[in-house]
């Protein structure tokens, strides 16, 4: 993706949460930094080909809560732009002073794993006549 569209991409993001895109360059590294109050600050290493996203924070108070992010980056499968924001603005909400977000999709999964099948579920096996 050309770093122009990237760019605008992280504007538009930035639109919808308390993060600001304050440096963007294209020369020596394919960089956006982004900052919030109360000094939340990181950038992202944008890929140039192969490579993939590489998020990280000059702020040793910030490090730690980028970990999710990181580990999100490089488990299987290219990630956009946006997937790596909000994952890194889902990181930092402790530190925003925001709620965390409960990521209840695998107990959604686990609910309807468990108990009997519905009416419209055929069981397995033999059945008995």
């Amino acid at each position: 993706m050309e770093f122009k569209h990237l760019v605008e991409a992280a504007e538009k993001w930035c639109s919808g949460n308390p993060f600001d895109l304050i440096f963007a360059e294209e020369d020596d590294e394919r960089r956006l930094d982004f900052y919030a109050e109360p000094g939340v600050s990181f950038y992202v290493l944008c890929p140039g080909g192969t490579d993939n996203f590489h998020v990280w924070s000059e702020s040793e108070d910030c490090l730690p809560f980028l970990q999710l992010a990181q580990d999100y980056i490089s488990s299987c499968g290219k990630k956009t732009l946006l997937e790596v924001l909000e994952k890194v603005f889902t990181s930092f909400r402790p530190l925003l002073g925001l709620p965390d977000l409960e990521d209840d999709s695998f107990e959604h999964y686990h609910a309807d794993m468990e108990g009997e099948p519905g009416p419209d579920h055929q069981q397995m096996g033999v059945s008995q006549q």
